[in-house]
């Protein structure tokens, strides 16, 4: 089932009678074209996983900069975090996934989440309510990806507008916040998960490895899963548009309901049939631009 609110979509299993863990979801689309209906395959694969997907939507440049990006997706963290007992979801097993630019914004978010809640500033929602956290094929140092991004075709100046400028660079990279954050912003921090591809074009898959290998140094949980092969859409497009059991899907359930067997037995679901011709999907990585 699916419930269309104003700046998010509510994916639920059909069977809640028990409260269902919840992923709080930001899609990508490089800061300029993203909507939360991108999220719609994930969120129909976890549902039928019982797992209620939450994808939220957030401004796009040029109606809205990094900012505008980071405060959106965390307004409506918040209202997973206070509001998801009342459509099913269990306030004790909320996880937070980004993807791509979602990947990042998400990340900004989390951190300026843990940061303040760290120095005792007013919050509408707590860093503690996140069991985890997933990234997928998402870049945290931006200094790093601005000339990456310029010869991949998203122009230098245009980028640097989307993220208020090259002097605020280091505030919007999740990695640098990391390294300057006090040891008790750190132990606010829950076990993140990094995902990517080895074949990712778009942001390469260095930038997960450097981000866990930093968050491990400060001492935070982190733990890197890499899909040999794999581009920056196949793990969250490709894979689950081929149907059967594709391996990101696999990994957050078996992440999910780590703790709980009962749940991870009756939680199956029929094999995810094909939805589209195999030529198309290599078509469409050919000329795909990410």
């Amino acid at each position: 089932m699916t419930i269309a609110l104003y700046r998010l979509d509510l994916y639920i299993p059909k069977d809640n009678r028990r409260p269902c863990p919840v992923v709080a979801f930001v899609t990508g689309g490089a800061w300029i074209i993203g909507y939360k209906a991108w999220g719609a395959l994930l969120g129909r694969r976890l549902a039928e996983r019982g797992i209620i997907v939450a994808c939220i939507d957030y401004r796009n440049f040029p109606q809205g900069r990094i900012g505008d990006m980071v405060s959106d997706a965390s307004q409506g963290i918040s209202f997973v975090c206070n509001n998801i007992a009342s459509y099913g979801g269990d306030p004790n097993k909320i996880y937070l996934m980004g993807q791509s630019a979602g990947a990042h914004i998400s990340a900004c978010a989390l951190m300026e989440q843990a940061v303040k809640e760290s120095s005792g500033q007013p919050i509408s929602w707590s860093v503690t309510q996140i069991k985890a956290y997933f990234g997928l094929s998402g870049g945290y140092n931006i200094h790093n990806l601005v000339d990456h991004f310029h010869q991949r075709g998203l122009n230098r100046s245009i980028f640097l507008s989307i993220m208020d400028g090259e002097e605020s660079l280091s505030r919007y990279s999740p990695e640098i916040v990391v390294k300057e954050s006090s040891a008790r912003t750190i132990a606010l921090l829950p076990h993140i998960f990094l995902m990517h591809g080895t074949d990712d074009y778009s942001i390469p898959s260095s930038a997960s490895q450097t981000f866990v290998d930093v968050l491990q140094q400060v001492g935070a949980q982190a733990k890197l899963l890499l899909y040999e092969g794999k581009t920056h859409t196949d793990i969250f497009i490709q894979d689950p548009l081929r149907g059967g059991r594709d391996p990101l899907v696999e990994d957050v359930f078996s992440i999910i309901y780590a703790d709980d067997a009962t749940r991870r037995n009756t939680a199956s679901a029929p094999t995810p049939r094909r939805l589209v011709f195999e030529w198309q999907l290599q078509l469409a990585r050919w000329i795909s631009p990410f």
